[in-house]
């Protein structure tokens, strides 16, 4: 008897549906697979037969032949053991077959019969909402994650007995429910708050510009001057993520298996921190079937790059296309797939490598050919896409020691979100925008117009500088941030002067 039964192959970050498909016949016995399956696939169908056995059912002794359609796109990962097991059952007369047209599988099985969780399963979920799928079945523990579609029913078990049990008798089974902007709600606060930095002042400033206007961002400054404790303190001033950014968010952790028995939604921006030994595919993605890296795993938060200079230049080459763009394409011969990468880049680095150029009590031991050679490990193309660059001095004194706190994370976080509101309003007809930094040149002049004084002071700055024209154009986002911080509708000269301020590394160089 022939059976087919519905699952899914994750494609970037989407998924694609596949068919699986298994015949049982005269022959001899064995079982073989098709359809371009890798290895984790062919392997199913030893896990198929133990897991059968063990779960108390017959496993025929006849010829089966597992087909995954379509044949020409490659099948990977342990995802397909539930529907083959299924196919299999169904194929056998073992289960009824009544509900497989409608009805999505996917999940790993162990010898035992029990069912564990896989990797991808929201953006399967997705992908089966968008085709007019009913429902899908999965394991228990991914069950929350792919609940968190709206109107697809969802079936969670922890048991081959217990699906076989849902096929035979599925009016027995109540789907499984979430409210997904409940779970949006139920986020808890972050743990850093500004109010533990002590003095800094302009740091920050930049840190609420950053915030406010999605602005790339790197600190300067002696080791200890606080530029870590700076950057991580960022997340608790960003506007919280929407439904749909969680969404978005959430699917692209769940396709590079971060999920696993994490819950259902991602609630908070995202905080990247890779070590500065990481590889460029590590941080743009990569694999013989690609999968996201870090700057997508970022995407709607922040890529925080500690001890910048550190890295391979070659590394941090790979970012500039996505700084730029927003997403990232990974070309392989059998795909290509295009990930999203909106992301914030917020670094730290020393002025040299001592660390001590420029400190008022530290003297600095390294001759100027050996901080020539250090800063030459960031090109003028990625600095030019960093819109603040900012000097991070020593704390003095008094400031160490004082009790006073800083001014918290919420009072900033209501500023910051005062000023996005103001920037989405502005955007209302053009809503691929989503924070100053992502506009254009034709943005820029509809929305950031310069009177003669601000147009003056904008060619001297360009003049003394050097500055391209993007970096020209990032320092005109950075005012028409600062004056959405401020209120203003029209960029003045202190706006732009402020914005030009904070070009520190242009002014070193």
């Amino acid at each position: 008897m022939l059976a087919r039964i519905w699952s899914a192959a994750i494609v970037g970050i989407d998924a694609v549906k596949v068919g699986v498909e298994v015949d049982i016949s005269g022959g001899l016995p064995g079982m073989v697979v098709v359809g371009l399956p890798d290895t984790a696939v062919q392997e199913s169908r030893e896990r198929t037969k133990a897991a059968l056995k063990n779960a108390g059912f017959p496993f025929p002794m006849r010829k089966i032949v597992v087909n995954l359609t379509p044949a020409d796109l490659r099948k990977e990962g342990p995802s397909f053991d539930l529907p083959i097991s299924m196919g299999v059952l169904a194929a056998a007369e073992q289960v009824k077959t009544d509900s497989l047209e409608d009805l999505l599988f996917l999940g790993e099985v162990s010898l035992d019969g029990s069912l564990r969780p896989v990797a991808g399963v929201l953006a399967i979920a997705a992908a089966a909402k968008r085709l007019g799928m009913r429902g899908i079945v999965v394991p228990a523990n991914n069950a929350r994650e792919a609940a968190v579609v709206p109107g697809l029913a969802v079936y969670g078990f922890a048991h081959l007995s217990e699906v076989a049990d849902f096929l035979n008798n599925p009016t027995g089974y109540a789907p499984i429910h979430l409210d997904g902007l409940a779970e949006l709600a139920k986020a808890q606060p972050n743990t850093l708050d500004l109010r533990d930095v002590k003095g800094q002042a302009q740091a920050r400033r930049a840190l609420e510009i950053a915030a406010a206007g999605g602005h790339n961002l790197v600190f300067v400054g002696p080791p200890g001057s606080g530029k870590t404790m700076l950057a991580r303190r960022l997340p608790s001033i960003l506007p919280a993520l929407s439904f749909d950014e969680a969404l978005e968010v959430t699917q692209i952790h769940s396709v590079a298996g971060l999920l696993k028995d994490k819950g259902s939604l991602i609630t908070h921006r995202p905080f990247r921190s890779p070590h500065h030994s990481a590889s460029g595919p590590s941080l743009v993605g990569g694999g013989s079937i690609p999968r996201p890296g870090e700057i997508s795993l970022a995407h709607r938060g922040i890529l925080f790059l500690d001890e910048l200079t550190e890295f391979k230049r070659d590394v941090l080459e790979f970012l500039r296309q996505p700084l730029e763009d927003g997403y990232v394409t990974i070309t392989r011969t059998r795909q290509s797939v295009e990930f999203p990468a909106q992301f914030t880049l917020v670094a730290s680095t020393n002025p040299c490598p001592c660390g001590y150029y420029g400190d008022p009590v530290q003297p600095c031991t390294c001759s100027p050919r050996g901080r020539e050679q250090y800063w030459a490990r960031l090109s003028g193309p990625l600095m030019d896409r960093i819109d603040l660059q900012v000097v991070v001095g020593r704390l003095k004194p008094e400031e160490m020691t004082r009790v006073a706190e800083g001014e918290p994370s919420e009072t900033v976080r209501q500023r910051v979100e005062m000023a996005r509101d103001r920037a989405h309003h502005r955007f209302a007809a053009d809503p691929t925008l989503q924070c100053n930094a992502d506009m254009q040149s034709r943005h820029l002049r509809a929305w950031c117009p310069l009177d003669s004084t601000t147009q003056t002071l904008m060619e001297t700055a360009v003049r003394k500088l050097g500055l391209s024209a993007r970096a020209t154009d990032r320092i005109l986002k950075v005012a028409r941030t600062i004056a959405d911080l401020e209120g203003a509708d029209h960029l003045q000269a202190q706006h732009v002067a402020e914005a030009i301020q904070y070009r520190t590394i242009d002014r070193m160089q």
